[in-house]
């Protein structure tokens, strides 16, 4: 496999409480900042309801981190398009990718919550189809073309072409992959990347050694290639200088987002209230994503260990996004990603290696090379007395000739200037 690619993935799930208009500019401010740390991806997501996601519209969100950021490429984690005219969704995708100067990617989805499909008046089971089905519509009008009439129970398009396509050649495209096989097949099927993101659980680790064998299967079947490159895993962490550090930060935050969103707010099956802070972080990180555990809260030495085990569980997979969480405070979780890109990105990637062997071969013959430099030094010195023994002798000449009234013409110092070359110094030729 090639070297990892590193992100984000932010729903968000921020804790309510905070001034709303802070936590939009907290989240532009982390995106800034995973730019300066030299992160490849930053992903968010679309959500209408339970208070705690409250980016309704990651393309407006995407497009003023923009603005702020330069190289980090940015991506609609996911737009849920069963809520949208599939043109609509195609339009806002090319503007975007103008504005970040081709830096968007398009991540789709059926919609994660059922409370926003019932606040649309949409029903649970049409979702995976008419996502389906809207995705084929907008790849074929990203890819320009002719323009084409298509006819839908919930969409209609006449003589449709967009008038304007995207900045990039081809447009980065994945789909949302939980713990069922739907989301992989229909990364094979349009022969696009996706985004499991289930992996932060137990149940979802699990399911993942799996899951690439579905988008294989479907890829083959519709006359498509799928590439591991563009399989993202995503991870829960929280980093510290040591372990006990990172559960301190981490326990109180964790035990507030499990107990009042994924309980209270969410219902999700399984997930029952944990009164004992500690005990549900020992539950969620036990032994880590090595050890089966949900999240890895610990030390970078840890993470990397995480990672590189996952890797040999699923077979490989070509980037990694950190779920963006509140877990810890605000100064906390900017040092947590800030270590994540000092120590974790370059031990994986193989940044680190050369400069150790370099290190590593100096101390190993420091012995010799000490020797060798000291005899050159020696060498030199003694050189550089030749030298100057010559020219004294030149100037010396010079003055005897000058007192038994010799013209200067016939005395020639070129031997003299010849002994200091072969002695080593420096001439005045040079």
């Amino acid at each position: 496999m090639a070297r990892l690619q590193f992100g984000t993935f932010l729903a968000p799930h921020h804790p309510l409480g905070e001034h709303p208009t802070l936590q939009f500019q907290r989240d532009l401010d982390f995106a800034a900042q995973l730019d300066r740390l030299g992160f490849d991806e930053f992903w968010c997501g679309e959500h209408h309801s339970t208070g705690w996601e409250m980016i309704a519209s990651p393309e407006m969100f995407l497009a003023a981190a923009a603005q702020t950021t330069h190289t980090i490429r940015l991506g609609t984690g996911v737009i849920s398009l069963p809520y949208h005219h599939p043109f609509n969704v195609a339009q806002r995708m090319v503007q975007l990718d103008h504005m970040s100067r081709g830096r968007a990617m398009f991540g789709s989805g059926p919609g994660a919550l059922p409370s926003d499909a019932r606040t649309m008046g949409i029903s649970p089971m049409v979702l995976r189809d008419r996502q389906d089905e809207a995705l084929g519509v907008i790849r074929r009008l990203l890819a320009g073309g002719d323009r084409f009439s298509y006819e839908s129970e919930w969409f209609t398009l006449n003589d449709a072409a967009l008038q304007m396509l995207p900045l990039q050649e081809q447009m980065p495209m994945t789909v949302a992959s939980s713990i069922s096989p739907s989301g992989m097949q229909l990364a094979g099927k349009y022969g696009i990347g996706a985004l499991s993101i289930a992996s932060t659980s137990t149940e979802g680790i699990v399911a993942l050694p799996t899951l690439w064998g579905f988008a294989e299967e479907a890829a083959a079947a519709h006359g498509q290639v799928v590439d591991r490159r563009d399989w993202r895993v995503l991870m829960s962490w929280h980093l510290a200088e040591t372990k006990e550090q990172a559960r301190r930060e981490a326990v109180h935050g964790l035990q507030r987002w499990h107990n009042e969103y994924n309980v209270h707010v969410l219902g999700r099956p399984g997930a029952v209230r944990v009164d004992d802070p500690w005990a549900l972080l020992e539950q969620v990180a036990e032994g880590g994503a090595s050890g089966g555990g949900a999240a890895v809260i610990g030390t970078p030495d840890d993470l990397v260990a995480a990672i590189r085990n996952l890797q040999d569980l699923t077979g490989g997979f070509g980037v990694v996004l950190g779920f963006a969480h509140d877990w810890a405070n605000k100064e906390n979780s900017m040092r947590s990603w800030e270590m994540m890109a000092r120590y974790v990105i370059p031990a994986l990637n193989g940044y680190v290696k050369p400069l150790q062997a370099s290190a590593d071969y100096v101390s190993a013959n420091r012995g010799e090379l000490m020797a060798g430099a000291s005899a050159a030094v020696m060498s030199k010195i003694m050189g550089h007395q030749g030298a100057a023994q010559a020219m004294a002798t030149t100037m010396a000449n010079i003055a005897k000739a000058r007192e038994a009234g010799e013209s200067d013409t016939t005395f020639r110092p070129g031997a003299g200037l010849a002994d200091a070359h072969k002695a080593g110094a420096p001439s005045t030729e040079e």
